[in-house]
């Protein structure tokens, strides 16, 4: 038998445990919440999500409630349930919860980060009174420094979500709950700051403004930002983010819901790895309507030809430019770039993984050398080819947000005719290059990225590139002679017709991606 919802039918798929929160999102109606998230235990203390709760009799249709009103959060659905989200009751229980909530909360608005995202703010005046019925006391919340992330202590409304995640997720336990009833007060234990590398995520737990990350802090209002869906390249996890700019420069980096990849969390090396976007001392200007002709003829010139395949390109600019570089040479090496390995993995008790392959797009890459070239050469193979003369020109991928090669491995190249670089900073290699071509960051590309389980996803551009400066893509388009503007869509339908590790991903990418594993076990 159905579960009635404000007089919506649902049936509960079997095997499946919803909660009355998640059991009304999928019938179109939205519970209030601040203390519940599903990706963390249920305390049910926030009392925003109260609801009438009743059994209907499938014999005879009766229907009983319940006299008191139930936490939905708590509330495991079942079979013949009936849940009322919309009675007068509830909308007076939310409404007193609302102005319990601003009786201690101080009226900062104008000066708080999350003006504009704040819960509190959207729930006034959804659920709230109609008036005031307190005094306005005027006062700005205090203000503690926790370690990585800032509280403001009279802002918070004592939800629990970021104790709850210091203890499950991260298995750190900074922080606790300090005070009893009216006094109570988040803050950490004794010596021990909150300072683990999954902190930033307490910031978009928060749904008030008590918790606020320190990097964006009075900085840019939210509602000047425009978010785009992107892929984390800090490591070969591939966690799906949000990419929140205003006029082409990145303010913000958050995480974007995706269950088989990162779930609601990112690490802070993905959440702060954004200021190289902007670095002054990132390569631009070229003038490529001088350059390009020029290359192209250089390239052909050459005749024996090599490439390095950087693991931060996606996958259609490694098509272009193995296609390209095999157009002109039909046995040029083909090598895959270094690909930089810190540490070990880092696991965390919620599940979360930091992975030490700190590069987004090995597999993707390797995948698409091994289809031109039948198999992926190492660097230091091509190395070896450079240094016996059998290759007069190399096309160098880079890509690389830090330095990744030293002046001697660059004075290996200098025995070259041809030496093309394409990178975002001055390297030892770019200073011996022929051509230096400036490189686009990762906000500023779009095509896919393959992720260490296999799993493709599909990102546009979320910002314009510095003048002058072009993807790999693009110039790869360009000089291969094809029509139009570059089409990563395009490219990909051809990938995906041409290498049958790719075939999943022919038709639409959702925006949690595909799995390309379906094609390994054919």
């Amino acid at each position: 038998m159905p579960v009635i919802i404000d007089n919506h039918e649902l049936e509960i798929p079997a095997g499946r445990r919803l909660n009355g929160i998640e059991a009304a999102r999928m019938v179109g109606v939205e519970i209030p919440h601040y203390c519940w998230h599903p990706g963390l235990s249920v305390v049910g203390s926030c009392r925003m999500c109260l609801v009438e709760v009743g059994m209907r009799d499938p014999t005879s249709g009766v229907v009983k409630m319940k006299k008191k009103l139930t936490p939905a959060c708590n509330l495991i659905v079942a079979d013949n349930m009936v849940i009322v989200t919309n009675s007068e009751r509830v909308a007076r229980a939310r409404a007193m919860v609302e102005e319990d909530l601003l009786l201690r909360h101080p009226i900062d608005c104008p000066i708080c980060d999350k003006a504009g995202e704040c819960l509190l703010q959207d729930y006034h005046f959804q659920y709230g009174q109609p008036e005031r019925r307190a005094d306005i006391r005027p006062f700005t919340s205090r203000r503690r420094d926790l370690g990585d992330v800032t509280l403001f202590v009279d802002r918070c409304v004592m939800c629990g979500r970021c104790v709850r995640f210091a203890r499950e997720i991260s298995g750190t336990a900074e922080l606790m709950v300090i005070g009893r009833g009216a006094k109570e007060e988040i803050d950490v234990v004794a010596g021990y700051p909150l300072n683990n590398k999954l902190s930033g995520n307490v910031v978009d737990l928060c749904p008030v403004g008590a918790l606020c990350d320190k990097d964006f802090l009075y900085k840019q209002r939210v509602w000047y930002l425009r978010r785009h869906p992107g892929v984390c390249t800090g490591c070969s996890a591939g966690c799906s983010i949000w990419i929140e700019e205003n006029q082409d420069r990145v303010w913000r980096i958050k995480p974007r819901e995706n269950m088989p990849v990162n779930k609601w969390w990112i690490c802070n090396d993905g959440r702060y790895d954004y200021p190289h976007v902007h670095d002054p001392q990132r390569i631009t200007g070229a003038a490529w309507h001088e350059l390009l002709p020029d290359l192209r003829e250089r390239l052909r010139a050459a005749r024996r030809l090599g490439a390095v395949i950087s693991p931060f390109l996606t996958v259609e600019e490694a098509y272009l430019l193995c296609q390209l570089i095999r157009g002109i040479d039909a046995d040029a090496p083909l090598a895959l770039g270094p690909v930089p390995v810190v540490g070990e993995d880092e696991r965390f008790p919620g599940g979360f993984t930091i992975r030490a392959e700190k590069c987004p797009n090995r597999r993707g890459v390797e995948e698409v050398i091994a289809h031109f070239a039948r198999r992926v050469m190492a660097f230091d193979e091509l190395l070896a080819e450079i240094d016996q003369d059998a290759v007069q020109g190399v096309w160098v991928s880079g890509g690389y947000k830090r330095d990744w090669i030293g002046r001697t491995t660059a004075a290996r190249f200098e025995r070259l005719k041809l030496l093309v670089v394409q990178d975002l900073f001055p390297s030892p290699l770019g200073e011996r290059a022929t051509h230096l071509l400036p490189g686009a960051a990762y906000p500023e590309r779009e095509g896919s990225y393959v992720n260490h389980a296999d799993r493709l996803q599909s990102v546009r551009r979320a910002i314009r590139p510095p003048s002058g400066v072009r993807s790999e893509a693009s110039v790869c388009w360009e000089l291969l002679g094809r029509k139009g503007l570059y089409n990563a869509r395009a490219v990909l339908d051809e990938v995906a017709r041409e290498i049958l590790y790719f075939h999943q991903a022919g038709g639409p990418v959702p925006e949690t991606g595909v799995d390309l594993k379906g094609n390994l076990l054919a």
